[in-house]
């Protein structure tokens, strides 16, 4: 792990940083901060700024957190005997695709970074069998605290992990996880406008702005107060609603008009619009919703899709952010082969969860309770961008697919029933073919952001 550790930092030194990272470092050098990406990771680059500028200092806090999570969790394993697990362990996360995007400063892989090590020290502990300590504990909460702040959807991957770790039954379990879920959703924006001062940036307005463009093209008509006939009549005309992502809308060469009006509607009266939308036509949101699930889970869609492949460098800049050398181009372009291959694909990722908790319901013992809770963390964690969701990048998904590979790990210590491996792999064969059919078929897609836009 520290080897790993150490080449990931010299290869890829000092980091990526894309749009976001650049918005984010801004903030953190003005100390005026909005919410429109996360605060609390734009406050801790401002506290980590001393100890050196530009990307350097958070690429090296992810990393170190990235490594100590996997080699926690290899380590466990390769005490309980299972050597080549604990190899396969650091194999996942020296992935080209996953570590491509490990080497960039974005939220998503601060969150990744944080529930690998959050996760690894409860691994640690439960795999020898010992009780944590209370040291262990505060800096696993921390660690999974930080995550639910730095990517509002985590708390649907974080909660079902510390949930399914307890003891509990199921219905508490349900319960006790829908009651925190909805909590730290309320509480999350008073925490980042009050205690972390970040001013409102309108960002409560994109789920509610795509959506309502996405009924408005399925069903063809517009309700009473949100979109306009002629702001339909626009989308249709400039293609400016694409399941892929909200972005064209609020693109000032195509449809920036709509969402630049509805972003001066109160978030309460727009909501009040997006619901009684989905209400009055819920068969155009639900083509809507399951036309973007299917781009952000890259199942049925075109070759080459953007947004998947790790960056080759940076945002342009001017305020001292630059990127890394030849060495992390090689890593990059590796990790953009690997997105185009099934391992790519987060539909698959999906399958393989889906199947360890098949397999576990015949299985006992501690491994088999920590595959189950990255299973279902990784799954419900997919299952909230059915709802909350407004891109396709593949960033999105690195939590629930490394969750799945290493789910996928522990499970794999004993032999599998053949009713798994039957439903399993008859499900993989089914979900790959019909992906490589799709990338065979369709006409390969746009080469860059610009021509996705359109």
């Amino acid at each position: 792990m520290f080897a790993l550790c150490a080449m990931t930092l010299a290869v890829a030194w000092p980091g990526v940083a894309l749009y976001d990272s650049v918005w984010q470092y801004r903030q953190a050098l003005s100390g005026d901060y909005n919410d429109w990406h996360p605060p609390v990771m734009a406050h801790l680059w401002a506290l980590l700024h001393p100890f050196g500028p530009g990307a350097a200092p958070m690429f090296v806090l992810q990393i170190i957190v990235y490594w100590l999570g996997l080699g926690l969790w290899g380590a466990g394993l390769a005490q309980r005997g299972r050597i080549v697990a604990s190899v396969i362990v650091l194999a996942i996360g020296a992935c080209p695709l996953f570590l491509g995007w490990q080497v960039t400063v974005l939220k998503d892989t601060q969150m990744a970074g944080a529930m690998l090590a959050a996760s690894g020290l409860i691994a640690w502990w439960r795999l020898a069998r010992r009780g944590m300590p209370v040291a262990a504990y505060v800096g696993a909460g921390v660690l999974l605290v930080y995550a639910m702040m730095v990517r509002s959807n985590a708390v649907f991957a974080v909660v079902p992990l510390v949930g399914m770790l307890t003891s509990w039954s199921l219905l508490r379990r349900l319960a006790v996880g829908a009651v925190t879920v909805v909590l730290v959703l309320i509480v999350s924006p008073s925490i980042n406008h009050r205690m972390l001062g970040a001013a409102q940036s309108g960002v409560t307005h994109a789920q509610p702005i795509f959506d309502l463009a996405g009924i408005a093209h399925f069903s063809g008509v517009v309700e009473p107060g949100g979109l306009l006939p002629e702001d339909l009549a626009l989308i249709e005309a400039r293609h400016c609603y694409k399941p892929f992502f909200w972005d064209p809308l609020a693109d000032p060469r195509h449809c920036g008009a709509i969402a630049e009006r509805l972003e001066t509607v109160p978030v309460g009266s727009l909501g009040s619009m997006w619901i009684g939308a989905i209400f009055h036509h819920p068969l155009a949101y639900g083509e809507h919703r399951i036309a973007h699930l299917n781009a952000t889970w890259r199942f049925v869609v075109p070759s080459h899709l953007p947004n998947a492949a790790p960056p080759e460098g940076g945002e342009p800049n001017t305020i001292g952010l630059v990127n890394p050398g030849v060495a992390h181009v090689k890593l990059a372009r590796a990790g953009a082969w690997v997105a185009e291959t099934p391992l790519g694909w987060p539909i698959v990722w999906i399958v393989i969860a889906g199947s360890v908790l098949l397999a576990a319901s015949s299985r006992t013992g501690v491994e088999r309770d920590l595959a189950v809770a990255l299973a279902v963390s990784a799954l419900t964690l997919e299952a909230s961008f059915s709802v909350i969701s407004i891109a396709s990048d593949l960033r999105y998904h690195l939590w629930p697919m490394i969750a799945s590979a290493l789910a996928a790990v522990l499970i794999a210590g004993r032999p599998v029933s053949r009713r798994v491996l039957w439903i399993g792999g008859t499900m993989l064969v089914l979900v790959v073919g019909a992906g490589i059919v799709a990338r065979f078929a369709m006409p390969p897609g746009p080469a860059s952001y610009d021509a996705m836009l359109g």
